[in-house]
């Protein structure tokens, strides 16, 4: 399981290496699906562990934008703003407010990170997507394996 200074060095590496906003953030997803499945707390959803993971990443100073109004409430755009206004900042959370969230997380299960789980979560968030934007975001895909894929046979 890597630490949160591991993951920091990895999306500043994916940065370097001119990667997307999202796949940066990802290193911080995966970081708390992890901490879900060690137990390290919980999560009442999928989306929730995700929600937490791509907050942490805006307020390491990932450039991921807020989501659009049609993907998410208000509520969730304003927090973004919030997250990516502290980017970089060293505030500390209160005491009471932090073990008061990490108790919150601990009475949560560990579901929500199981293989079935996120495969669900992945499924409906693509039948939200026009077929459009899954043709656009496959085709990307094949590039990027490509190009991988010859970066890996110079080395």
């Amino acid at each position: 399981m890597p630490t949160d200074k591991e993951t920091l060095k990895r999306a500043h590496q994916d940065a370097e290496d001119g990667k997307s906003p999202s796949t940066q953030a990802g290193e911080f997803v995966r970081q708390e699906i992890e901490h879900v499945r060690e137990g390290k707390h919980g999560a009442r959803s999928t989306k929730q562990a995700i929600a937490i993971g791509l907050s942490k990443a805006r307020r390491a100073g990932v450039k991921l934008p807020p989501p659009k109004p049609s993907r998410a409430s208000a509520k969730m755009r304003h927090k973004a703003r919030l997250d990516i206004e502290k980017a970089g900042q060293k505030t500390k959370t209160s005491r009471k407010r932090s073990r008061a969230t990490k108790a919150a997380l601990k009475r949560e299960g560990k579901a929500a990170a199981s293989t079935q789980a996120l495969s669900r979560q992945t499924r409906s968030a693509a039948k939200g997507r026009s077929r459009k934007e899954r043709s656009q975001a496959a085709k990307k895909a094949a590039v990027t394996r490509a190009s991988e894929r010859r970066k890996r046979q110079r080395e």
